[in-house]
């Protein structure tokens, strides 16, 4: 093993995962340090923090920091696995492994051959086509939401604005009545709110809520198919495979979380680094630079860590990963190596070549989505400089206890 924190310039039992670290800010300064001294490190973790994952007495996980050890584990499905403990690398603490489990329905936590099956028919509904439709309405939607913005005077940007065109994307996108969509918004918040006790709600429950909905949907577009997306992923394609309406209620609801919350908080987290970098908004407000939506997302990086496990021992670096050991791919490290990302600290819309990790690598589990969510960050970001180009902030963002999630979830603005 590595060095252990006691000869790192590390607190004692630092752990990235807790909520409490990541309730202040992504622990850059000492994802830094592990990247330079000890880039794939063992984190040693009570019984309560990896709970459901595995057997008492081999309690952790393996930290990987550097940007290429992070690319190359995306990429080695043969070496690492989703499906055995799942790709979120913790849950509630009262979580137990049946719960664990019943995740691998969700395509995010599975390995081919079912994974790469499920992924064939839901590309059906990302093809580049699929997602151009898609753009005139969210065009106007995006206006709508800053007109509206400017209308209130002032508000919270995460719920006025950031949350908006994500779910009304993913409503368009599964024939949702847009009256619907603030039923995803707090689906999708509870399903998130075991870590912070400010939220609400029973993320149990929450899914069952997001089932009931959309199960029946399937259903009836089985029965009665349409011109629609929801047809394309439930009826029976050329390939003789179509979602079942289980398989469809279980993709609902990795896309409300996938979609509404990376989108929101990349628009969320973007529109506070122009607030913190205001040469960066007058550019944009100027040139609307191609490379300005991957460099948010980059600086956001809204899902700083996923796991794997490893299926034999395996060298990663200069380390050995034994066989059933969790690694943690900390994409929010990656994000910020020096050794990929010439000043990675510093905000620059203008950052060409980009190849930020932040939609999972290039892997088998590369997000489906990454296209519309370019496309919905792109075009709120458009909207508001041409809508409301004066926003200005006027309280701290709060932020999301989470393990997981570099949330933000209250952001206090005036947009005129």
């Amino acid at each position: 093993m590595t060095a252990q924190p006691d000869s790192l310039d590390l607190p004692v039992g630092f752990d990235p995962t807790e909520p409490d670290v990541n309730l202040a800010a992504i622990p850059h300064e000492e994802l830094g340090v592990l990247r330079r001294a000890a880039p794939v490190h063992w984190v040693e973790q009570t019984a309560e923090a990896s709970a459901g994952f595995v057997a008492e007495g081999a309690k952790g996980y393996w930290a990987i920091t550097r940007h290429a050890d992070i690319a190359a584990i995306s990429k080695d499905s043969k070496h690492f696995s989703t499906s055995v403990n799942g790709a979120i690398i913790r849950f509630a603490p009262d979580m137990t492994r049946d719960q664990v489990e019943m995740q691998s329905v969700m395509m995010i936590n599975q390995d081919d051959p079912g994974h790469g099956n499920l992924r064939r028919i839901i590309s059906r509904g990302f093809t580049p086509r699929a997602i151009g439709g898609l753009r005139d309405a969210l065009a106007a939607a995006a206006v709508r939401i800053a007109e509206d913005a400017r209308e209130k005077g002032t508000g919270c940007f995460v719920e006025d604005v950031a949350s908006e065109l994500p779910l009304q994307a993913i409503a368009d996108l599964l024939g949702v009545p847009q009256e619907d969509r603030r039923k995803l918004f707090h689906w999708s918040n509870q399903m998130l709110s075991y870590d912070d006790p400010e939220i609400e709600g029973d993320p149990e429950a929450a899914s069952v809520e997001i089932l009931n909905y959309f199960m029946p949907i399937a259903e009836e577009r089985k029965a009665n198919p349409q011109d629609d997306i929801v047809s394309k992923l439930v009826t029976v394609g050329e390939d003789g495979e179509g979602l079942t309406s289980d398989e469809f209620g279980f993709f609902v609801i990795l896309l409300t979380v996938a979609g509404n919350e990376t989108s929101r908080n990349s628009i969320t987290h973007g529109m506070k680094a122009f607030f913190d970098h205001p040469d960066q908004w007058e550019l944009y407000k100027k040139e609307r630079p191609a490379t300005a939506v991957d460099e948010i997302i980059r600086w956001a990086t809204p899902v700083s860590v996923f796991q794997r496990t490893a299926l034999a021992d395996v060298m990663v670096g200069d380390v050995e990963v034994k066989k059933d050991q969790r690694v943690g791919i900390f994409y929010a490290s990656g994000n910020f190596d020096d050794e990929v990302f010439e000043d990675p600290f510093t905000f620059d819309i203008m950052r060409d070549p980009n190849p930020h990790l932040a939609f999972g690598g290039h892997g088998a589990h590369y997000c489906i989505g990454a296209n519309l969510a370019r496309l919905t960050v792109g075009l709120m970001f458009e909207a508001i400089a041409d809508t409301i180009p004066d926003i200005s902030l006027v309280e701290d963002p709060r932020r999301l206890r989470h393990s997981w999630i570099n949330g933000i979830k209250e952001m206090q603005v005036k947009y005129a």
